[in-house]
This record gives structure tokens, sequence and C-alpha cells, in this order.
């Protein structure tokens, strides 16, 4: 039987701009995942040793990928002491991924309390009564920790950072995992597009 999420990925049908195009197919995935913002977030420390984990994208602007963590957890130090770091989106329903990858810096204070101050009470409340990653001694510790904080302003061991899009690469699945992967890298008129080998 065919595979419904295998359908073709070619040059000639995608946007010459990687943030249009990843625009299209983020709303398309809106439609068919429950959670299309979900993206996995790789880092790695000073030393190379690599960690990941799933975050939620907040923005994705041509200034480039917004996400929001506490400064002092894992990801917060790893991306303190080596600034890069990769983003994979999976969007298994329409057999899509998307990388992105490039360097990581800090949003400003002010973007960071612009956007603090839309979260609902309680994350408001779990971000100032908690440090992300550190040891607790139980859930009634976290829990009491968060009511005491109680929701408020921004925390200054928590804010956003924005990923600058270095390169782009969309896979889509087709049968006999001969798969479209399309890479766009920067040149100096934009981007270039290049197919993979699946």
């Amino acid at each position: 039987m065919d595979d419904p999420r295998a359908r073709p990925l070619d040059e000639a049908d995608v946007d010459a701009d990687p943030l249009v195009q990843f625009r299209r197919w983020l709303e398309e995935a809106r439609g068919a995942v429950r959670v299309p913002e979900a993206m996995a977030l790789a880092t790695a420390s000073a030393d190379g040793a690599p960690s990941v984990r799933m975050v939620l994208l907040k923005e994705a602007a041509a200034e480039g990928f917004v996400f929001y963590s506490g400064y002092e957890s894992r990801k917060g130090r790893d991306l303190a002491g080596n600034p890069r770091a990769a983003l994979l989106f999976h969007w298994d329903p329409l057999g899509r991924q998307v990388r992105v990858e490039g360097p990581v810096e800090r949003l400003d204070a002010q973007a960071s309390d612009v956007y603090f101050a839309t979260r609902p009470a309680g994350a408001q409340a779990a971000a100032r009564g908690t440090r992300q990653g550190a040891v607790v001694g139980g859930r009634e510790e976290l829990e009491e920790a968060a009511r005491r904080a109680g929701p408020g302003e921004r925390p200054d061991w928590w804010g956003g950072y924005v990923l600058r899009p270095s390169a782009y690469e969309f896979w889509q699945h087709r049968e006999d995992r001969l798969h479209d992967r399309l890479r766009y890298e920067p040149d100096r008129d934009g981007w270039r597009i290049v197919r993979l080998a699946p």
C-alpha cells in the first residue's frame, strides 16, 4: 500500500526564501499536528558534550527562531559556553521534517519582559519560583516554591533566545527510503538550494 505521506519535494516547487518555505510548511502542519511548534533543540557544552530536549517555537521571523528558557538550565549553560544550536521539527502525519541550525544569542530584556507578561499566571509563578533544572526535594517543594513566588515580573534568570539560521533543511518522506532532502545554504545573493542524498 502506498504511504499517504509520500509526496515529491522538488526544487522548482519551494520558495527561494527558506523562512517563507518554513512558514508555509508550519501552516500546513497546524491542520495535522497537535503542537506543530514543538521542536527538538540540540546544544553542546563548551567541551562538546551534546544535549537535546523539546521546546516550543514562539516566533519564526526574519531575525530568527525565538524560544524561551531559564538561563541557568543546562541549555542556558550550553549556549553561554557554545552559542550555536540546531532545531528539528518533525511532523510525522505529513511525512516532513525541517532542520535549522545557526548561532544563538539572548533576546534583550525588554523583549523577554513583553513575552513574560503574556504568560498564564501559573507559568509565571513556576518560572519565578524555580530554577529550571535545579535539584528539588520533591513535588511538594516545587509546588510550594511556585505558590510562594506567585505571578509577577520576569525573573532575571529567565528569558528569550533567538537562533539566527545559517542553514535550513527540508525533508519529505518518499517511498523506498528515497526521501527528498533540500538544504538551503547562504550565498552572496541570499540562499542556494542543494539536494542531499537520503
